[in-house]
């Protein structure tokens, strides 16, 4: 269970943390910290956006859902970012949609705020359109990954984007959610699971994974994970996640 104890510093978030004081304080003012439970719908597709939120605790995943109703995940957030991009980008709205992964803390600023802090042209505009050209890299590489790689192989990458964004070593979901995400058979995502549990490098319960050994996931991950790490280090040096 995540603590549900008011973050005390807007820090938590890495872009929020990126920026200069001064600008951090003006932005300050009219963030509202706000704690959004895991299956929590943030945005459905083609809605007008009211807020985008800067996740501290929280993880949230965009989903694509066809007309059928499956779903595949594209891009998942956590305190390295901001959910809610169309805002700034001009769109409004978009066509996907984002659920909470993760409960956890994030905070809330509405539309109307955030047009006026992009419009300033200064630090958060240069770190928004940096993060935002991070995020489509995520976003190619992961259709590249659930296209041409391994369940094993996608399962691991999950793991770990979703380990970076996470400050505990067990991650809160299921196989159902997993295999949800990863637009796959959940009979293969447990038996992907079951592999890395037989090497020794997670543990499987009801309801949670535990990585026990980090390192063996990224040598079994395939090259996509890395490629986005990289991305995200070199894009944004003082906002990633990956520096653990």
């Amino acid at each position: 269970m995540r603590d549900r104890s008011a973050p005390a510093d807007v820090r938590q978030n890495r872009i929020l943390a990126a920026l200069p004081e001064a600008d951090r304080e003006r932005v300050r003012r009219n963030l509202q910290p706000v704690f959004i439970v895991a299956g929590k719908t943030l945005y459905q597709p083609g809605v007008q956006l009211d807020y985008a939120y800067f996740p501290a605790t929280a993880i949230v995943a965009d989903e694509y859902v066809t007309a059928d109703g499956a779903s595949a995940e594209v891009a998942i957030v956590g305190s390295e970012g901001i959910v809610g991009i169309a805002l700034f980008m001009g769109g409004g709205s978009r066509p996907n949609r984002a659920i909470v992964q993760a409960s956890g803390w994030a905070y809330r600023l509405q539309h109307h705020h955030l047009h006026e802090e992009f419009a300033r042209a200064g630090a958060l505009q240069h770190l928004l359109l940096l993060y935002t050209q991070a995020l489509l890299t995520l976003t190619a590489q992961t259709a590249i990954c659930n296209r041409h790689h391994t369940i094993d192989q996608q399962l691991c990458r999950w793991l770990l984007l979703s380990l970076d964004r996470s400050s505990s070593s067990v991650l809160t979901t299921t196989h159902e959610h997993i295999a949800n995400m990863l637009g796959v058979r959940r009979e293969g995502v447990t038996e992907a699971a079951g592999k890395l549990q037989r090497l020794g490098l997670v543990r499987n319960s009801r309801g949670r994974i535990t990585v026990v050994d980090r390192a063996g996931l990224e040598t079994r991950s395939c090259e996509c994970y890395r490629v986005v790490k990289q991305e995200y280090d070199r894009l944004l040096p003082d906002v990633t996640t990956g520096d653990r």
